[in-house]
């Protein structure tokens, strides 16, 4: 018998602001669920025309499913932000790719006509629950050489991608940064983070505030700055927190429908899902993860990287993009190229940052109406990559 797919949706999209993970942090002291919850309700407070009760399904991410990002995750924040009982929710886990993965497999549930509306999104209190911290690595990973030692520090991984292409050098992933936190820098000021960035009340050593701009923010950084700081993944490295997305907590969640639930529920499209894809690299050189996933995702929608308007590309390492730039013909300096600025200057807090990219874009194409296409891309820890390609749908297509 035969089947018909159904378009999917992005409807809205939000964060909380990102803060510096550990005792310095403004979320030191708040719940990663509680950090969720806290988007997800804005999702319903700013569409209004969805009623709770029309939700079908809640996915959300998290890297380290332990403590309080732990449990079926999706259901835990459902429960708590309210929705119904009726309402059903998971968890899943790609590490940096998690709230991409969300958005993709709540994205299959609409296709394949299983639901219509889903929230979608991701959590990670990297203060509370260190990368790594409470994993027991195969020792076979190491003793048969399946994956080079390196692998396991992301660190490492950004240094090994300067060895394996010398000509992207530190100066190169200094001025990068600089570039970076200039651009986000600008788009709070311009009020662009206003609209996608939502305040939270935190209590916090010194009493009850407001978490409502990212804590890395550094919009003066200059390049003389960048060359004094020490490369602590490698002696002599050319690594460094300058040119790295910073530890970070911090939540994002993500409104996804189908186009008929669209109509009926007054909700107000961004973006139509054309197509993604996820690929595998060597481990060690996990930051070329987004090339061959861009390359698959481009093949199978018949489209070429001159058909593209914008790119929300994340930024673990300056020296990632730079491989990513070099891999697909994109110069770093493009202003296709997060226009907005991205994560050295507002953080990484893994499993969440997909939904960010995917923020940002959708802005970008209200900025840009003539733009018809959009990439969000990102490499994921033990060398995958993962992309999703977007249609406009803010300019009359």
């Amino acid at each position: 018998m035969g089947r018909e797919l159904h378009e999917v949706y992005f409807i809205d999209g939000v964060r909380t602001a990102f803060g510096r993970a550990g005792e310095k942090g403004v979320f030191w002291r708040t719940r990663a669920d509680d950090m969720a919850v806290k988007v997800v309700r804005e999702l319903l407070r700013r569409n209004p025309g969805l009623q709770p009760e029309r939700v079908d399904d809640v996915v959300m991410a998290a890297t380290a499913q332990v403590g309080d990002q732990g449990l079926t995750l999706g259901r835990d924040v459902a429960l708590l932000a309210g929705l119904p009982e009726t309402v059903p929710g998971f968890a899943v886990d790609r590490m940096c790719a998690g709230a991409l993965t969300a958005i993709t497999a709540g994205a299959g549930e609409i296709a394949m006509g299983a639901a219509d509306v889903v929230l979608v999104g991701g959590v990670e209190h990297m203060g509370q629950h260190p990368m790594g911290a409470d994993v027991d690595f195969n020792p076979r990973f190491v003793a048969e050489r399946l994956i080079d030692e390196s692998a396991a520090v992301m660190g490492q991984t950004a240094e090994n991608l300067h060895d394996a292409f010398p000509q992207l050098t530190k100066e190169a992933a200094d001025a990068y940064a600089v570039e970076s936190q200039r651009r986000a820098g600008k788009a709070w000021d311009d009020g662009v983070m206003d609209e996608i960035v939502t305040p939270m009340s935190v209590f916090t050593d010194e009493g009850w505030t407001v978490a409502d701009r990212d804590q890395f923010l550094r919009p003066d950084t200059t390049m003389e700055a960048l060359a004094t700081l020490r490369t602590p993944f490698r002696a002599g490295g050319r690594v460094t927190a300058g040119n790295s997305a910073g530890l970070t907590d911090g939540a994002t969640a993500a409104l996804i429908s189908s186009k008929s639930a669209a109509a009926e529920l007054g909700l107000e499209p961004k973006m139509r899902l054309v197509g993604f894809a996820y690929a595998g690299v060597e481990p060690h050189l996990m930051g070329l993860g987004p090339v061959p996933a861009t390359e698959k995702v481009l093949a199978r929608a018949g489209v070429t990287m001159d058909d593209i308007d914008l790119f929300e590309l994340n930024e673990p390492f300056a020296v990632q993009v730079l491989t990513w730039c070099d891999g697909v013909g994109v110069a770093p300096e493009d202003p296709r190229l997060n226009p907005y600025g991205g994560a050295i200057a507002c953080g990484h807090p893994l499993a969440a940052t997909g939904v960010r990219l995917m923020a940002q874009l959708a802005r970008g194409f209200r900025d840009r109406p003539d733009s018809r296409y959009g990439l969000t891309a990102l490499c994921i820890g033990l060398g995958m990559g993962a992309a999703i390609l977007w249609e406009n749908l803010q300019n009359g297509g």
